[in-house]
């Protein structure tokens, strides 16, 4: 999800990269020689992978909050925004990157909220200088003004960090062939009209505006993009059927 944050990090020795995994992974899917694994080694698995992923991408850090998706889905406590607030509040962001409003997997969007939380009690010299919302269980394609990452040029690192992750692959989810053709469809389907200009892209909504704001405004944030879209198909139809 935020690979062009890493790979822009990678090689630099002014810029870091760090992680924060709110949830433990445990009730993930896993098949196949994980079928029989308990919940809570799932986890512990999971740890040593997203460490091992950190190692290999170069990371200033990864935090791992370790909080169950059931506790995260519920009605929002008070412990994983405290989190977050200390965390972003020791830091110098110039940009954090996310979950998008439109994911459809309800978990992310209530990290998502979570972050906005945060960065509502955090000093505004802690905010980030952009947020981005990016795609993950929902493409993106479908936003008109979205965010494009050029994310090209680094498939050895992206495949090294996929490769880390067999709880998950061997386990039953081909990431590292989804998310690699994802970014390859996103680069060649830009653009009906012309040829392709980036290798790999990645899209991201620009949540920036959101920063310090109500998070009663993401509602009306969100919809407004759903808004457009709805309406760009609805008058290709009408002008299609009126010709």
């Amino acid at each position: 999800m935020a690979f062009h944050g890493i790979a822009e990090c990678y090689y630099s020795d002014e810029k870091w990269f760090g992680g924060i995994i709110c949830t433990d992974g445990a009730g993930s899917s896993h098949s196949g020689p994980y079928a029989k694994i308990k919940p809570s080694e799932l986890s512990r698995v999971r740890i040593q992978e997203q460490r091992l992923a950190a190692s290999a991408g170069r990371y200033s850090f990864v935090t791992q909050l370790g909080y169950a998706s059931k506790d995260i889905v519920r009605p929002l406590g008070s412990g994983l925004v405290a989190d977050l607030a200390v965390l972003l509040g020791r830091m110098k962001l110039e940009v954090l990157y996310t979950h998008n409003p439109a994911d459809k997997h309800e978990t992310h969007v209530r990290v998502l909220v979570a972050v906005l939380q945060a960065l509502r009690e955090i000093p505004a010299i802690h905010h980030p200088a952009r947020l981005l919302g990016c795609e993950m269980w929902r493409g993106l394609d479908w936003l008109d003004d979205r965010v494009i990452l050029d994310v090209g040029g680094h498939e050895h690192l992206a495949a090294a960090l996929n490769g880390v992750f067999d709880s998950q692959i061997a386990g039953g989810k081909r990431y590292d062939l989804a998310i690699p053709g994802r970014r390859r469809a996103n680069a060649t389907l830009l653009d009906s009209h012309s040829g392709d200009t980036l290798a790999e892209a990645t899209f991201a909504m620009d949540l920036t505006p959101l920063i310090g704001a109500d998070t009663s405004d993401l509602v009306d944030f969100t919809m407004q993009f759903v808004d457009r879209f709805r309406e760009d198909i609805r008058l290709k139809l009408q002008r299609s059927l009126t010709r």
